[in-house]
């Protein structure tokens, strides 16, 4: 289970690497932190507290965990 925080700061400066658009924070079901382009239907991982913005890194969403990501704010 990971637990990291980004500063409010720099989530709001960063960027899908992808579309340009903002990112949210979310948190899996499984309790791990990841970066969420809700447009892309895309998630970076988060790796000791560090977004990894990497095209190739991104994992695609399915339905369910889209729908679980959209009632996190």
């Amino acid at each position: 289970m990971s637990e990291e925080i980004l500063d409010p700061t720099l989530l709001s400066l960063l960027a899908c690497p992808q579309d340009k658009g903002p990112l949210q924070l979310v948190h899996t079901a499984t309790g791990d932190t990841v970066l969420y382009n809700p447009r892309l239907r895309r998630a970076y991982p988060v790796e000791n507290g560090i977004p990894v913005l990497l095209v190739d890194e991104a994992r695609d969403v399915a339905d369910d965990e889209h729908t679980l990501f959209l009632t996190q704010d």
